[in-house]
């Protein structure tokens, strides 16, 4: 295991980079269903289920997690039911049409739920793809696959039907989509490049929460490049913002437009405020915030914006944030929660703000699912024995 005196690049990515009555009726039969579901759990020693909506069937719009296999025989996304006290349960495995690259992607956002949760995208690293898949009552269905604009892509974003690819090899770039009910089509004028035209070693883009900037992590030139969204949805002015900790990796962005970074040489979080009026500029809130702990590569933050957590690969643990108002940020806690020394990469809190899921990649390789409190402790609930995977997220 590494420590967290001797982290490099490699030690995130440790293979190769490539009506009112009716309402009632409605809310006293999930009540009800939800009661006999739980009562049923019980008798048999199972673990509860998250609530599934209205959705009959275990609709795959409510409470489930999807990752990708990113095996290069065929990338799979594999989907699993959230419990509400123990661990995720699988469900299905549905082809993506494209082919991974059979080893870790050095990134976040590998796979993304659009901002309605009717879709789900999908980089096919090895095919240099995207694929969507829409959400329905009854399971998923795949709706296009499409070239990444670019060579392996690894991270993807969307906001109101704009959605954004990351692609990782030759020069590096982003490209732009718009999704036209689960079609992508090209944004004609919208990729973009990066920092430097060669070896920037991006992991992460995505949008700030009004859709109006795209903001990019870059690893290898320590720096955050971002981009004004222009109405046609092609990219505007470029701004190139200093990291404030080395190697800056996975990051999220709060409903209030803090930008919240982990630095994997250091171990530590840094916060950023997205400039007035949407500008493209990051303003550093709080830098390089260190967690004791080694190698913080991923991160995620609650709903409600008020905690962040940083998956640290290194030392297999957890580590918790407060984010003030301001976008402050102060370390709760530097082992918040273990994934029994199996490693800690990407991670997808849930939209109630309740849960928080962790992909552990060292054998056994797991799903290790967390309650959070109000306080933003965490307790370990679960852990479920996994395939190779890259990217999680959650509804």
């Amino acid at each position: 295991m590494c420590s967290g005196q001797a982290i490099t690049r490699s030690t995130c990515y440790p293979f190769n980079i490539i009506g009112a009555d009716m309402h009632h009726f409605s809310s006293r039969r999930k009540a009800l269903r939800s009661f006999v579901l739980a009562t049923a759990v019980a008798a048999i020693g199972m673990p509860a289920l998250a609530d599934q909506g209205d959705d009959e069937g275990g609709g795959y719009r409510q409470g489930k997690l999807f990752m990708s296999t990113n095996a290069a025989g065929g990338n799979m996304v594999n989907v699993y039911a959230r419990a509400t006290n123990g661990p995720a349960i699988l469900l299905d495995s549905v082809a993506t049409g494209g082919n991974g690259t059979g080893a870790g992607l050095g990134s976040q956002g590998a796979i993304t739920l659009s901002t309605s949760g009717r879709y789900l995208f999908v980089v096919n690293a090895a095919s240099h793809t995207v694929s969507t898949f829409q959400l329905g009552s009854k399971g998923m269905t795949m709706t296009s696959v499409v070239d990444s604009g670019g060579l392996s892509p690894i991270s993807v974003t969307e906001s109101e039907g704009l959605v954004y690819v990351l692609n990782a090899g030759g020069d590096g770039n982003v490209a732009g989509f718009r999704n036209e009910r689960g079609v992508l089509k090209p944004v004609s004028g919208s990729a973009r490049g990066l920092s430097v035209t060669t070896g920037a070693g991006p992991a992460q883009v995505a949008f700030d929460k009004d859709g109006d900037v795209l903001v990019i992590s870059e690893k290898n030139t320590n720096v955050l490049t971002s981009y004004k969204v222009r109405r046609d949805g092609t990219l505007d002015t470029r701004t190139i913002t200093p990291s404030a900790g080395a190697v800056p990796f996975g990051f999220a962005i709060t409903k209030k437009n803090v930008v919240v970074v982990s630095e994997a040489a250091g171990s530590s979080a840094s916060s950023y405020r997205i400039g007035e009026r949407n500008e493209p500029a990051l303003q550093l809130v709080s830098p390089a915030v260190v967690n004791g702990q080694g190698a913080a590569c991923w991160i995620a933050v609650t709903p409600n914006g008020r905690f962040a957590y940083s998956a640290n690969a290194a030392t297999s643990n957890i580590s918790s944030y407060a984010i003030g108002a301001d976008g402050t940020l102060t370390l709760l806690a530097g082992q918040a929660g273990l994934t029994s020394g199996n490693g800690a990469l990407d991670m997808a809190t849930t939209p109630d703000g309740r849960q928080l899921h962790v992909f552990a990649s060292r054998a056994p390789q797991q799903i290790v699912s967390f309650s959070i409190s109000p306080n933003g402790s965490l307790s370990k609930i679960g852990a479920l024995n996994v395939t190779a995977g890259a990217g999680l997220a959650a509804n």
